[in-house]
């Protein structure tokens, strides 16, 4: 019998139901005996890898009270996590006890069982109990450690409450949600029945393929699927980038579900979402990693199996660095204002057929230059945080705050998660591993926490209109099956109120003065906003802004600018700010004559008016010149004479 983790990985167990025989220190203490836990960088760190006993002998023991009668049926073993130290244990015993004075130890046959532990620090190696046993306490016993190391560990036990059914009604969430891990071909399955569900509000298509061939599978949810509308902004939730952090695929397949059976039953909240806005969900962006962490499952999968493409490729890291090139330019421009801030180009290195670039990156950057994404977050786990842009610092410091010209807007869209995340807003809740981000208000600027040069956040800024965050949704990975509804409480209301902020700030049309058409790739400028954005193919665009009241500009080639100030009020919804540019004479008259056709009687006015007025000022500039170079030769002579 496989029963579910009692919860030391997920922090369910408290640090007070974990005790020990002894530890080094304090950074080393029964409350570090967590499986999958991280160390600081440093050695002596309050925040250590593991469990550490003071001594080496076969008398030290890590226990965990389970609160309750439990049925124990296994332990999970992992050694210390240690960029230093190599620590594990190779052999251990098991004990359990009603009371936590008389022990007993688990038998095989006649004989005490003696559970194999680990052969290195990462990999975690499950120990299944020849008899599973009852009892409120159980301890791990080492028995033989690295001869090299001394007794550290890091556990997960694995127990049922007698009474425990994981139903639907006590599972933890009252929405009938298919709760489980989906593989590629369950989450294929489960993509076609939301889409026979729900057939007038949902479609799903590809963006691609992995390495090994995987299709990269979106589901759209729209009142209008498969086509653009005018004035509609899109979003998008991207998940699974690393194949091992699973919780953020299961979200965005629960999402699926639920919006669906929502939208059927006549939710204003979801029918407003499906009809104002066009939704793109990306569950599995790296299904290949994916595959490989779920064969090995959640508790067995480790901290880094499925991590990376089958390639061995960080998707993370895999992204065009946009930041040194703008930097790299503002340092040697002598105009700063010259320095483009937005869909800087991709270099021509990262083209290149050689180039080290992944299938799954191609093709969601095709994705997001095909599509006029407005906002988006990508899901990731191990952490519990929202990190905004820049994730890549300067000079590649390994930490340092590097804000985007829209900070503000960026803190709020963190803010507006992890407010309403209910693990996150728990002021009581316990770190996951060294780090505490609760000082913070649980966001972070992704440079302050650590740099990430090729990020997806700092492309879709810099390469597109779209701004993205990153969510660390939790502290376990790759949670158990069991912790799937529990997990979609805490971040349901957080997936659709962020979804809801894509409608702040501004939007509007571009129009072209005469044949009234959307103008695309003209620029939108807001004034003391250094970070411009462009109108989509039929001339309708969208920025993000906090509220307040701005100056802003719109120009496009071969067109005069138009200015317009725009207020942005404290509702939740966009101000309209539409803009009527007029061509230049000389952009109508190149069109006129590509055409063939006679030019205008007003057009060849305008034209005459427009040679005058330059020729006056250049006149003008001759003059100021010839003034200038007489007065030099005056100062000259008299200083001559003198």
């Amino acid at each position: 019998m496989y029963c579910p983790p009692l919860g030391l990985e997920s922090l369910r167990v408290d640090d007070s139901q974990i005790q020990a025989s002894s530890y080094q220190r304090s950074g080393l203490g029964p409350h570090r005996g967590r499986l999958n836990i991280q160390s600081g960088i440093e050695d002596g760190d309050l925040y250590d890898g593991a469990w550490c006993a003071e001594y080496k002998d076969r008398h030290q023991w890590l226990e965990v009270d389970a609160l309750h009668l439990t049925l124990f049926t296994g332990v999970i073993l992992q050694g210390r996590n240690s960029i230093w130290s190599w620590d594990w244990v190779e052999t251990y015993k098991v004990q359990m006890s009603n009371d936590s004075v008389t022990w007993h130890t688990s038998m095989n046959g006649t004989q005490e069982a003696l559970f194999e532990g680990n052969q290195n620090p990462e990999t975690p190696v499950l120990g299944l109990l020849p008899v599973p046993t009852v009892a409120r306490f159980i301890r791990i016993n080492p028995q033989t450690w690295y001869s090299n190391g001394t007794v550290c560990l890091r556990a997960e036990i694995l127990g049922c409450h007698p009474s425990d059914i994981y139903s639907a009604h006590e599972s933890g969430s009252k929405d009938a949600l298919d709760f489980r891990h989906h593989n590629y071909k369950e989450m294929r399955k489960l993509m076609k029945s939301v889409t026979e569900e729900c057939p007038d509000i949902t479609r799903v298509y590809t963006i691609g393929r992995s390495y090994m061939g995987l299709k990269l599978y979106v589901m759209e949810i729209s009142d209008n699927p498969g086509k653009h509308e005018i004035g509609e902004p899109e979003f998008r939730y991207v998940a699974g980038m690393h194949g091992n952090e699973a919780l953020g695929r299961e979200l965005v397949l629960n999402l699926m579900q639920y919006m669906c059976k929502e939208y059927k039953k006549g939710n204003q909240r979801i029918v407003r979402l499906v009809t104002e806005t066009r939704i793109h969900l990306l569950p599995s962006m790296n299904p290949d990693g994916y595959e490989e962490a779920y064969v090995k499952g959640s508790e067995l999968s480790g901290w880094a199996e499925g991590r990376y493409s089958f390639e061995g490729i960080d998707l993370n890291h895999n992204f065009p660095d946009l930041n040194n090139i703008m930097w790299d330019t503002e340092e040697k421009a002598a105009d700063k204002s010259k320095v483009p801030n937005h869909y800087i180009p991709i270099p021509e290195y990262y083209t290149k057929e050689d180039a080290t670039v992944a299938p799954e990156t191609r093709a969601v950057i095709s994705w997001m230059q095909d599509i006029p994404f407005v906002l988006s977050a990508n899901l990731h786990g191990g952490e519990l945080v929202v990190t905004y842009p820049f994730d890549c610092t300067r000079d590649w410091a390994p930490q340092e705050d590097t804000p985007t010209a829209d900070n503000a807007f960026f803190r709020w869209l963190a803010s507006v998660y992890a407010s309403t995340n209910l693990v996150m807003a728990n002021p009581d809740r316990r770190i996951c591993h060294y780090e505490e981000f609760q000082s913070h208000n649980n966001i972070i600027n992704g440079g302050a926490w650590h740099t990430v040069p090729g990020s997806m956040n700092d492309f879709s800024y810099l390469h597109t209109n779209c701004f993205e965050v990153t969510v660390e949704l939790s502290c376990d990975k790759f949670p158990h099956v069991s912790e799937l509804p529990i997990e979609w409480e805490n971040n349901k209301e957080s997936l659709l109120v962020y979804m809801e902020q894509v409608n702040l700030g501004i939007k509007g049309v571009v129009r072209d003065k005469l044949t009234k058409k959307g103008i695309a790739d003209a620029i939108i400028k807001v004034e003391d906003h250094d970070h411009d954005i462009r109108s989509a193919t039929d001339g309708d665009y969208w920025r993000l802004l906090n509220p307040g009241e701005y100056k802003v500009i719109v120009w496009a080639v071969g067109y005069f600018p138009s200015m317009r100030r725009c207020n942005v009020g404290m509702e939740p919804n966009p101000t309209i700010c539409d803009f009527i540019l007029t061509k230049t004479p000389i952009q109508r008259l190149k069109e006129i004559r590509a055409k063939g056709g006679k030019i205008p009687q007003d057009l060849q006015l305008r034209l005459r008016a427009l040679r005058l007025r330059k020729l006056r000022a250049s006149t003008k500039a001759i003059n100021r010149r010839r003034e200038g170079q007489r007065m030099r030769r005056a100062r000259s002579s008299q200083a001559w004479k003198a």
